[in-house]
């Protein structure tokens, strides 16, 4: 049996929400002290989360051929974004060195993981200044510091082998439905499959079916009782997924390709509930897996794409390990739980700007669990734009000390970007601009979080499994 080998650690399996906005509490007490301005905003216990259009972002072209060769050219389509122009130099020049600095830091990459033993230390700096775009590079980097490949370049092939296997095994045994399963087993023969000397007069003989493999059988033991115990999980993972980044055509749409992804999302968040019970699918965990998806499943190399779902499974599992425990209800109050990580957010920020968490804490009472629940439950990818959700996960992985210790500088750089509006807004003005993050320039917000000063003793995790 395999499924055990792939769970989240102990502390984790714990009841989980049904969905991510049930841990907001006290808003509709704030709320309800201005009057009910605002009641657009209001947090309902159980309430599906908002599909926030990402800002700055423009729908991709228009298109009425969805065969599959045409994949690519959507796909670049999606991912066009608007480059800023800088106020001195011309387009044309920034563009160029843009292009030259691209080209260099692509060069370093690629040299870097084609060396024997690849030092995940330099690959770290590489990728916290930001991977570039194409070739692959970004796929390769991400299990690298995910931890899927092993930095000795000589265990690749059989690393991935076994994994890809794995996964391969742990769909069969627990994604089809239990008479597929059996005549998968068994390959028993079909009255057409009978051998020609075969008797075949008189009545065909009936395979025995037990109690307990009965589709109709509500014992608990029954694997058809099983099977049919996550439909609602299933059904909500597929109205989750239809709303996936609806402005990309790499996800949604009628077309093959797109159906085809939509339909490894699904496997790979199935398969993750099934395999941790305690946890199993909550709604948002769909914008955590598109990413790593997107990335590998668009690597140029053919057998890496072809594979990106079990990649992508594995991966989805390392990165989810290092978070998991904000979406446990019985560990909210506990060191490792959302409320002490919205806290810890709050100290950065009183920290690195006291003017700034005094007006928000104590003058317009905007609380964290208001606004920062969903930026570090869904690691940001509800508030920008796709290409810039690639460059922050980039900055993410690449951190030395974890995903957590950088999320937790990219929310506190988030507020001090903002801090003029928001020491010139009320409780509902602020909290709107929170909820709905504007545009920004993503290096600068970055370069920001980096200078941002913190303990990251606290918050260094293993990615490992």
């Amino acid at each position: 049996m395999l499924k055990g080998k792939l769970r989240l650690p102990d502390k984790a399996k714990s009841v989980f929400p049904d969905r991510l906005g049930s841990l907001v509490v006290g808003f509709d007490d704030k709320m309800d002290e201005d009057g009910g301005g605002g009641s657009d905003l209001v947090f309902e216990s159980g309430e599906e989360l908002e599909t926030i259009q990402p800002n700055g972002y423009g729908s991709s072209a228009d298109s009425d051929n969805d065969d599959f060769d045409d994949e690519k050219v959507e796909r670049d389509s999606d991912l066009r974004v608007r480059q800023q122009k800088p106020e001195r130099d011309g387009p044309g020049s920034a563009s160029v060195l843009a292009a030259i600095a691209a080209d260099d830091k692509r060069s370093d990459l690629e040299y870097e993981v084609n060396q024997p033993e690849v030092n995940l230390e330099k690959l770290q700096r590489i990728a916290s200044s930001g991977l570039p775009d194409g070739g692959g590079v970004r796929a390769t980097a991400w299990k690298l510091l995910l931890g899927y490949l092993p930095p000795s370049r000589e265990l690749w092939e059989k690393e991935l082998m076994e994994n890809r296997l794995k996964y391969a095994k742990l769909k069969e045994e627990l994604l089809l439905s239990p008479s597929e399963l059996a005549r998968k087993k068994s390959g028993a023969l079909s009255y057409c499959d009978q051998p020609a000397d075969s008797a075949v007069d008189g009545p065909l003989k009936r395979r025995e079916i037990s109690q307990e493999d009965h589709p109709l059988s509500l014992g608990k033991a029954s694997v058809w009782h099983q099977y049919f115990q996550h439909t609602e999980i299933a059904e909500q993972i597929d109205r989750d997924l239809q709303r996936t980044h609806p402005d990309l055509k790499f996800f949604s749409g009628d077309s093959s390709f797109s159906k085809k992804h939509r339909e490894a999302l699904r496997n790979i968040l199935l398969l993750f509930a099934k395999l941790n019970p305690a946890i199993r699918y909550v709604q948002g965990m769909n914008e955590v897996l598109a990413p790593i998806y997107y990335v590998f499943s668009t690597d140029p190399n053919e057998q890496n794409a072809a594979n990106a779902e079990a990649d992508s499974f594995s991966c989805f599992v390392r990165l989810l390990s290092d978070s998991v425990d904000h979406f446990c209800e019985q560990l909210d109050n506990s060191a490792v739980g959302i409320l002490a990580t919205l806290s810890r957010l709050s100290e950065l920020l009183k920290a690195n700007d006291e003017e700034l968490w005094r007006h928000l804490e104590f003058t317009t009472k905007v609380k964290p669990q208001y606004y920062a629940f969903r930026w570090i439950t869904l690691l940001l990818t509800q508030e920008f734009n796709f290409q810039c959700i690639m460059r922050i996960w980039d900055s993410l992985l690449g951190n030395p000390f974890g995903v957590q210790d950088m999320l937790m500088k990219i929310c506190c750089a988030m507020l001090i970007c903002m801090k003029t509006r928001l020491l010139s807004g009320d409780f509902v003005a602020n909290l709107k601009l929170l909820q709905h993050y504007p545009d920004i320039n993503i290096e600068h917000l970055l370069q920001v979080a980096r200078d941002i000063s913190s303990d990251s003793s606290s918050y260094r995790l293993s990615l490992s499994l």
